[in-house]
């Protein structure tokens, strides 16, 4: 009788994973000009070729959405979605899964074995003695870059001349997070200053600072020839990770980099194809 019983419960729980498996993939994309969405489809290889050109080959299918709060809570309220968002903005509404069998974390980055990875970038056209001691502080400020979930690129010791004066600081979703902490702590360092942070996506955050409305531009992707020719220099403020992330009812762990590419260009539709 018990192993009666033991085999209807594997059974049932055997049905309950296929039929799970048997549905629809939902896919959740950022928008274009998204840096988040622009690393994602360079890394997953998620690109075609046109007049020799590669672009975007996200399926039209997918649902995009506007930021990476928007996302999050797309995928933590639909069973079968699926979507990306950086590392550090990553929190218990949602599961993040390994690619490759391995799992998203800093750890993982620094020892190389996890290569979902991209930088967050900093863009300015004109400089000043405010920019400078602003972005000096930001760029070493590693235990708050460490703490929220990212990666530091340098760690000198920093020490304000206080300038005073206003930034305007626009672009990356996904950055602006870390940059609030930063901007919050750099105003304790030097009281002098007003920041103002302006939201968008990275191709705003870059052009906003060509066209003079921006003093700091966030870019999170590689910055374009064509962008740098505009124009602008760049530098690291981090490196973050790109975590894949489903619902938590979904009891799927781990991803393959092709399976990646194939839900997101159309070609896997139902979650008994991923692998």
């Amino acid at each position: 009788m018990k192993k009666c019983i033991l085999g209807l419960v594997a059974g049932l729980t055997l049905g309950a994973n296929i039929a799970m498996a048997a549905e629809n993939i939902y896919p959740i994309s950022r928008e274009m000009g998204s840096g988040t969405r622009g690393a994602f489809t360079e890394i997953f290889g998620i690109q075609k070729e046109l007049k020799g050109k590669k672009i975007d080959a996200t399926t039209t299918k997918a649902e995009v959405t506007n930021s990476t709060g928007v996302m999050m809570t797309t995928v933590a309220n639909s069973k079968n979605a699926i979507g990306y968002i950086s590392l550090g903005s990553l929190n218990d509404t949602v599961k993040a899964i390994s690619v490759e069998g391995v799992m998203p974390s800093v750890e993982n980055i620094n020892n190389k074995s996890y290569k979902i990875s991209r930088p967050f970038n900093v863009v300015i056209k004109k400089s000043n003695p405010l920019i400078e001691d602003f972005l000096a502080y930001s760029i070493n400020a590693k235990a708050i870059i460490e703490k929220s979930g990212y990666i530091a690129t340098k760690t000198k010791k920093f020490v304000s001349k206080k300038p005073k004066g206003k930034l305007v600081i626009a672009g990356s979703s996904s950055i602006t997070p870390l940059m609030e902490k930063l901007v919050e702590s750099y105003k304790s360092v030097n009281p002098n200053v007003v920041i103002e942070i302006q939201q968008s996506d990275s191709t705003t955050g870059v052009n906003v600072v060509v066209e003079g409305i921006a003093d700091i531009g966030m870019v999170s992707r590689e910055v374009k020839e064509a962008e740098l020719k505009r124009g602008i220099s760049v530098r690291v403020l981090a490196i973050d990770g790109l975590a894949i992330i489903v619902n938590k009812a979904n009891p799927i762990t781990n991803i393959t980099k092709d399976s990646v590419y194939k839900i997101f260009t159309g070609e896997m539709t139902t979650w008994d194809q991923v692998k």
